[in-house]
């Protein structure tokens, strides 16, 4: 009897418990929040991991490394040439199939797949540009294929797939319609054909040294997207971010709650350059000297801006710092809440692009129209987005009539020879990229070689050859404890076992 009634109590008790959970449940569901994605809010978060930068200190970080900044808060790697891990994480787009899957027509299906296709390319380029060899063919098979520890494909492999990977989001987005969930151009597909076709002419030139390689075909795939596909032709078509005083929509280095505005300087890489060409960038990119102003020049005389060489001992660097002579940020970076907006890639570093295809022979294109093409765009590009007054101009406006004679100026002085013309066409595209674009400077230098940047092998912090810039940063601790054997195998393959910050790819050699 006493067994009866235990059982009826456990019973009653299951029931109760069942129904308070259900009533946890009803009460603890947000009727706001969805229980299910749909495919625009994934596009929405694939395109802005794409298109966003980080903010502060972080947001600064790539432009030390491209050495357009020195940082006067303490020693930092990038402005020493210390490299660390890369990333080669593919967690931003794992999710990225299900864009076409959720679609509710064939035709949207088309375009989220081509959004797919094209951040799968973007993601995968960024992770063999910075180590070499990574997991292509078998990466992201986690859940369909229980493919956990995926082998290295070699760099060549990965590199035709990006290239197959572009060719399909064209055609993809070439047959599909306006999307939603698009913040960057509003669904517009055809806009998203000329990103996807200018990004591959962005691959296709950093594969230069490959020129020979048949299967690239680099020559007869440039000219093929050159003469038959949509790509940039003006500023408008940018793949950037436009900045507002919206919350979380400011520019990266806006002044507020951003502790970090009185470290950077602007260096002589960037400012020395402008003043050897006259050109009137400098009163964009940078503020006076404060003693250059103090011993009674303009704020409109080149003479009054003065960089830091970002190679010299922090020690070197802290002691100019306290003579006030040195040139910090336009206040347009930390003053105005919307700043400029933040270019991934542009019709300016496109335009630089074609010119150097057309200096290498790769297409009959004039590469000094394009050369131009390219510095009138920039120059376009930064007065279309600062305020025309004094104090971010400099008295040194960049109106029409200016660029014009500065392009054609620039055109004049374009050199006669091919490695003449490559120099030329990579520091303009440096001086284009300032604080925009991020790490692309980079790899323009350790393919080229230009811009030539000051090195210093007493302050570099490059321990096995501190006479080089690094060439690749090493594979991610979490490949080694987790993938560690298929790591081995391309260490082997690639670099003779030595994960080492100095060893050449095979795009660099």
């Amino acid at each position: 009897m006493k067994m009866k009634k235990m059982c009826i109590y456990i019973a009653m008790g299951s029931l109760i418990s069942l129904a308070s959970c259900s009533k946890f449940d009803e009460i603890n569901t947000n009727p706001e929040t969805p229980v299910q994605v749909n495919s625009s809010m994934l596009a929405t978060r694939i395109i802005l991991n794409l298109a966003n930068q980080p903010t502060q200190k972080s947001f600064m970080q790539p432009y030390l490394l491209t050495k357009e900044i020195a940082w006067t808060e303490l020693v930092e790697g990038y402005q020493y040439n210390g490299f660390g891990e890369g990333s080669i994480s593919m967690n931003a787009i794992n999710d990225a199939h299900f864009m076409g899957q959720y679609a509710s027509t064939d035709v949207l299906a088309n375009s989220y797949n081509g959004l797919m296709y094209f951040a799968r390319a973007v993601k995968f380029y960024e992770a063999t540009m910075s180590v070499g060899d990574i997991p292509y063919k078998e990466a992201l098979k986690g859940e369909s294929d229980k493919t956990y520890f995926p082998k290295y494909d070699s760099q060549k492999e990965v590199f035709l797939g990006i290239l197959d990977e572009l060719e399909k989001a064209d055609q993809l987005f070439a047959s599909g319609a306006k999307f939603a969930g698009d913040p960057m151009y509003g669904g517009d597909i055809t806009k998203w054909r000329k990103l996807v076709n200018s990004f591959a002419l962005n691959v296709l030139i950093q594969l230069s040294k490959k020129e020979a390689d048949a299967d690239l075909n680099l020559k007869g795939r440039f000219q093929s997207i050159l003469t038959n596909k949509p790509i940039f032709t003006a500023n408008a078509d940018n793949f950037q971010l436009v900045r507002s005083d919206k919350s979380g929509q400011t520019y990266p280095f806006y002044k507020i709650s951003n502790s970090f505005v009185i470290y950077p300087v602007v260096s002589t890489e960037i400012i020395d350059r402008l003043k050897q060409y006259q050109d009137r960038r400098l009163f964009f990119y940078a503020n006076p000297s404060a003693l250059q102003i103090a011993n009674g020049k303009q704020v409109s005389d080149f003479d009054a801006y003065v960089g830091i060489d970002p190679s010299l001992a922090f020690g070197d660097i802290a002691d100019l710092k306290k003579k006030n002579d040195y040139s910090k940020l336009n206040d347009r970076y930390t003053e105005l809440v919307s700043g400029e907006p933040t270019q991934q890639y542009s019709y300016a570093h496109l335009c630089f692009v074609v010119a150097e295809a057309a200096a290498r022979g790769w297409v009959t294109e004039s590469s000094v129209n394009w050369y131009k093409k390219g510095i009138e765009s920039a120059m376009k590009f930064i007065a279309d987005n600062t305020p025309n007054t004094s104090q971010y101009t400099h008295n040194m406006p960049l109106d029409g009539a200016y660029i014009a004679s500065a392009t054609t100026s620039y055109g004049n002085q374009f050199p006669a020879t091919k490695e003449g013309q490559i120099e030329a066409i990579m520091t303009q595209k440096y001086l284009a990229s300032f604080l925009q674009g991020r790490i692309n400077p980079y790899y323009d230098y350790r393919r080229t070689g230009y811009p030539k940047w000051k090195i210093n092998p007493a302050s570099s912090l490059n321990a096995d050859d501190p006479t080089k810039i690094p060439v690749r940063w090493r594979y991610p601790a979490s490949e080694y404890n987790y993938n560690g054997q298929n790591l081995d195998e391309a260490l082997a393959r690639q670099y003779g076992g030595k994960d080492e910050i100095n060893q050449l790819m095979w795009l660099l050699k």
